[in-house]
């Protein structure tokens, strides 16, 4: 191995729940965590992030995955009982099957719009 894969970056990112994550990773994998950090902010100043968002609500609705999910958490409470789920268990518990319902036709559009956004604006 290089020195330059042996050296390590630590890596700070805010999760959407409002926590922050602490990674060390070798030091060439921080220019991926770098160039999605651009990426990001690029989105969140020209307002295409919160537009992806609104067509992301729009599209799970549309397909029914909010209905699903909903059906899913009230299994989980009926399974586990009221006094015995916390938001955070409810999260940890529906997260994945959340991730699992998302149709790929909504994921390669936004995808898409996300590629169509970074070839317009593409002086990162």
């Amino acid at each position: 191995m290089s020195p330059l894969v042996d050296r390590k970056v630590l890596y700070c990112e805010s999760a959407p729940s409002g926590t922050i994550k602490l990674q060390i990773v070798p030091e060439i994998m921080s220019k991926e965590y770098q160039m999605r950090a651009a990426i990001n902010q690029k989105l969140i100043e020209m307002g295409e992030r919160e537009r992806l968002k609104e067509l992301l609500r729009a599209k799970l609705v549309e397909c029914g995955w909010k209905d699903q999910l909903k059906a899913h958490c009230k299994d989980v409470i009926r399974e586990k009982g009221l006094e015995h789920v916390t938001v955070e268990d409810l999260v940890t518990e529906v997260t994945p099957k959340g991730r699992a319902l998302v149709p790929d036709s909504v994921k390669k559009e936004l995808l898409q719009r996300i590629r169509a956004f970074l070839v317009q604006h593409a002086a990162l």
